[in-house]
């Protein structure tokens, strides 16, 4: 293929220097030729109420929409919150499933990766983020898995990934993905 799947990446955490943005952007460089990445912003979505798609919806609702009905795929790149996903990623979700039978997500190839400052990873937030994508019927992929900790000393201040055994788990990764959203795309 000549022209690079569009990966629409939805990053959990809202912080300016959030560790997961961060993380957004090194699997960005990371990432093979055949997938281009684009942050797609959650965080100005207006929370997910029915009543306001009984009209027009909200325009960030259409436009975030829009947006993932143009992407060929997913990656959701997220923290943990409460041992789940981080409220403004679950809205997101929310958003781009409605109305029912709607779905933006539906049968877009997806991947998550989780990151927190401790040892965990994010593991809870991970397989909670899992059971949504069941429902939303995207196929979700389940190799390598990537539950990344101690993300606080994994980036230099360029944001560069500093151990060369995680950046080459990351280029792994991403070279797992390509594969994944070429075989379901």
């Amino acid at each position: 293929m000549n022209t690079p799947y569009r990966i629409a990446v939805l990053v959990g955490s809202l912080r300016k220097e959030s560790l997961n943005r961060k993380l957004a952007l090194a699997l960005g460089a990371l990432a093979p030729a055949a997938l281009k990445l684009e942050i797609v912003e959650i965080g100005a979505l207006p929370l997910y109420n029915a009543d306001l798609d009984e009209g027009i919806a909200p325009r960030e609702w259409l436009v975030f929409r829009e947006q993932i009905r143009a992407a060929q795929g997913v990656l959701f790149v997220t923290p943990e919150f409460n041992r789940s996903v981080p409220g403004a990623l679950k809205n997101a979700i929310d958003v781009g499933s409605r109305p029912y039978g709607q779905s933006a997500w539906a049968s877009k190839p997806c991947a998550v990766i989780s990151l927190s400052p401790g040892a965990l990873g994010a593991f809870g937030a991970n397989h909670h983020l899992r059971q949504s994508l069941v429902f939303l019927d995207m196929p979700a992929m389940a190799q390598p898995e990537a539950y990344i900790g101690h993300g606080g000393d994994l980036f230099d201040d360029a944001g560069e990934v500093t151990n060369a055994a995680t950046r080459e788990f990351l280029a792994a990764f991403m070279r797992a993905f390509a594969a994944w959203v070429e075989r379901h795309t």
